[in-house]
């Protein structure tokens, strides 16, 4: 069923604490606090350290403490993957049930000239020797997909064309499309705001969400910030971490709020960021975001 709209809103931040935040991040973290802070709902932050490997230690930490000094407070504890393998297993247990999950023993290598995964082990394990991973059916979804987006009205996705998703991988670690999808439900997301990278993930997890019984929240994907050379702000690409000093803290939250399309004044980039985020509150509006899918990152001063 789809989200309750007479249910409270809420939305939450979820970064991956591979490295600091940067400017990217601050973009989508703004545009998800003022998107909630507008209906007067709950903005929560989770931690999506479900891949403890690519989280050095300490970087959590580090994000908690940029979000606080921009300002960007959140309602409730903040939600760990990595404490979350049981509710993931359970999740994936019911969909093995229903026939919508499979053991897969091929390799990326096997299969890398095919775009995406064809799906051979549907019918059974092609090696039994070897560890498998576990993928989510795309044939069995809804053909074809189609989910509504508030920017960008309603999208058409091929389930074909995107494959049989990892839902758990070889190495026992769970995949991000099936623990956000758990952790969405499970903390009564009603609204995900998030970057436009992750736009094509979301037909994978509407199936998941219609496979599990959960409610489906609106979405709402941002433009996405990038450097001079049209790459993506990432931490892989080496994007400078959030400013840590007062000036470029304004600076850098007036970017965000122009990256948003939001038109801020100019006069609002000396003014502390609660000041800037009351203006952002006051004046939010997803229907000034433009749909040109990037934004060019401000240049440093």
């Amino acid at each position: 069923m789809e989200t309750d709209t007479h249910i409270r809103y809420r939305g939450r931040f979820a970064p991956t604490p591979s490295g600091p935040l940067h400017f990217g991040s601050l973009v989508a973290a703004l545009g998800s606090y003022l998107d909630a802070r507008v209906a007067g709902g709950e903005w929560w932050v989770r931690i999506e350290d479900i891949d403890p490997p690519r989280c050095p230690q300490g970087a959590a930490a580090t994000v908690l403490r940029q979000l606080e000094a921009f300002g960007l407070e959140w309602d409730g504890k903040v939600l760990w993957q990595h404490r979350r393998a049981p509710a993931y297993q359970s999740a994936l247990d019911r969909l093995v049930e229903q026939g919508l999950a499979y053991a897969c023993s091929c390799s990326r290598k096997q299969w890398r000239n095919y775009g995406v995964y064809p799906g051979w082990c549907r019918s059974g394990v092609g090696n039994a020797e070897a560890p498998c991973a576990w993928r989510l059916r795309s044939d069995l979804g809804e053909h074809p997909a189609r989910f509504d987006d508030r920017l960008l009205g309603t999208l058409t996705f091929d389930p074909a064309a995107l494959g049989d998703v990892v839902l758990k991988r070889k190495d026992e670690l769970f995949a991000y499309q099936l623990a956000v999808v758990v952790d969405d439900a499970e903390q009564g997301m009603t609204d995900v705001v998030r970057g436009m990278d992750l736009l094509d993930n979301t037909p994978w997890q509407r199936q998941l969400q219609r496979a599990l019984g959960y409610p489906r929240p609106r979405y709402l994907h941002l433009p996405l910030v990038v450097a001079d050379n049209g790459q993506k702000l990432s931490k892989q690409n080496l994007a400078p971490t959030l400013a840590d000093d007062e000036r470029g803290i304004r600076q850098q939250l007036f970017d965000a709020l122009i990256a948003l399309d939001q038109a801020p004044p100019s006069e609002l980039a000396h003014s502390p960021p609660r000041e800037q985020l009351a203006w952002g509150i006051a004046h939010w509006s997803a229907a000034r975001l433009a749909t040109a899918p990037t934004r060019p990152a401000p240049q440093e001063s």
